[in-house]
């Protein structure tokens, strides 16, 4: 009798074995085939030097002295007619919101839906004390060795100068485009893009202007980003996280350090307490929405290991939702994060703060809102003595564009053409940008960056040292140029 159930037993699992392996061998790969592209002509050392002139224009979103940001804005303006005559000379540009831009090249079909490619003109500043570290300096504008170097090169002047190429280059062919098409550069986008994007958002909307797309800064070509990706993975996000950031405070009575009030009583204690809840209690997350989305994409090229793994989630799901919550990119595509930021409590060594405050982030996961974080929260801590309030500036998630649209396919495939040795995948991007502000006015929003990007050039972003490679440049060029061949014709 024990025998035939041994041996049962190990049937049952030779089986759920074979079906977990055939299960994965039959995902085929998700990726278009595309014949392959000559790639576009491109002046690279002509588009760096183009950049360098954009890197001196000190466009610092924030700075208190409006006189001079708005100097430097006008230089990046005449620097952009300047180069870009035929741009300028045919696309009808107006300035909206004091300086951001919004040029429109008019379609030959005025029934077809136009399409608008976003880039902004500010930067952030370089932190104080830091531009010792920099190799060249920030605001300098110096290209060496291939490179240009300063800030605003990754994050982003480098899509508005590429852009502006791409149409000054379809231009001087004669190119025609069917369906009109928009180039829009906020200038606040570092600080919440009200006065640009949002502004030109609406201008559109009362013009009665539906768009197709919009394509935004956001992922790009990663290399190495992945664990088990060798090839080069470009993806595209779908979606942006939203962010809520809430105080938390205790209170106590203050007095002498000497005589402490029992455990869990003092503000720092209890406060202590509730941020350990916290940390030990993240928001539920999982492979669903734009994970599930990017896995299922990502799977068929992974190691047989992974790949069989990802292909038998109605078995292994547990299993391989609790390994990606380890690494800090992939826990972050699957739910609403959890960041403490902020701690205050006590002015000295010998007296027990009356008040402790700190503010905790949630990058806050389509499909949870801010309402539910706030819940989330004050269930987790479970302690009415604890202040639960908003503070800053809050924003739901967007909403999830279409990885099966014409518009998705048309990115794709102008991906595939220009980076043929990557793949594509729909993703997450777990930050903002001004993508957003346009849900209302257009069908889908994508965010997606024509640039290699290797896990080493993720610290320049907003950091030290920030630089783009003039071949790097010449590739976004060649992506926009193509992109908009196949989309307005």
């Amino acid at each position: 009798m024990i025998k035939r159930v041994l041996l049962g037993l190990l049937a049952g699992l030779l089986l759920l074995a074979a079906a977990l392996v055939v299960n994965a061998l039959r995902q085929g790969s998700r990726q278009v085939v595309v014949p392959a592209l000559a790639p576009l002509a491109v002046d690279a050392d002509r588009v760096a030097e183009s950049m360098a002139i954009a890197v001196r224009a000190k466009t610092v979103s924030g700075l208190l002295d409006p006189v001079g940001v708005a100097a430097e804005f006008d230089k990046l303006h005449a620097h952009l007619a300047s180069r870009y005559p035929l741009v300028h000379a045919t696309l009808r540009k107006e300035i909206v919101g004091a300086h951001s831009l919004l040029y429109s090249w008019p379609g030959s079909d005025p029934q077809a839906q136009a399409i608008a490619l976003l880039a902004h003109q500010d930067v952030v500043p370089v932190a104080p004390g830091t531009e010792a570290l920099w190799k060249q300096p920030p605001f300098a504008g110096v290209v060496e060795g291939g490179v240009v170097w300063g800030r605003g090169t990754l994050d982003n002047k480098s899509n508005l100068i590429t852009q502006m190429e791409a149409v000054e280059s379809l231009l001087q062919a004669g190119f025609k485009p069917r369906r009109t098409i928009y180039l829009i550069a906020g200038h606040d986008e570092e600080v919440g893009g009200q006065r640009g994007a949002v502004a030109i958002a609406e201008l559109l909307r009362q013009r009665g202007v539906r768009l197709d797309f919009v394509l935004d800064e956001g992922l790009a070509v990663t290399e190495g980003i992945l664990p088990g990706v060798d090839q080069p993975l470009a993806l595209i996000g779908l979606a942006e996280k939203g962010s809520v950031s809430l105080r938390l405070a205790a209170q106590a009575a203050p007095g002498h350090s000497s005589m402490p009030p029992g455990p869990g009583q003092s503000a720092i204690g209890m406060l202590s307490a509730a941020l350990a809840r916290l940390d030990q209690h993240p928001m539920p997350g999982g492979i669903k929405g734009v994970a599930a989305a990017m896995f299922a994409v990502v799977a068929p090229e992974l190691p047989f290991g992974q790949r069989l793994a990802m292909s038998n989630l109605w078995l292994l799901r547990p299993v391989v939702e609790n390994m990606l919550s380890k690494g800090a990119a992939t826990n972050a595509m699957m739910r609403t994060t959890t960041a403490m930021t902020v701690l205050n409590a006590g002015m000295k060594d010998n007296v027990l703060p009356g008040r402790a405050e700190a503010v905790v982030n949630f990058r806050i996961l389509p499909g949870d809102t801010v309402e539910s974080v706030a819940a989330h929260v004050r269930r987790v801590i479970a302690d009415e003595r604890i202040e639960v309030q908003p503070v800053g500036v809050a924003f739901e998630a967007s909403s999830v564009s279409s990885a099966t649209a014409p518009a998705f396919g048309l990115v794709e495939r102008t991906i595939r053409e220009v980076f043929p040795d990557s793949m594509v995948a729909p993703s997450l991007m777990l930050a903002a940008s001004d993508a957003r502000h346009f849900q209302a006015v257009a069908d889908q929003t994508y965010r997606f960056m024509p640039i290699r990007f290797k896990s080493e050039d993720l610290p320049r972003v907003h950091g030290t040292d920030e630089r783009i490679a003039a071949a790097q440049l010449a590739d976004m060029v060649r992506f926009y140029h193509r992109l908009l061949q196949q989309a307005a014709q």
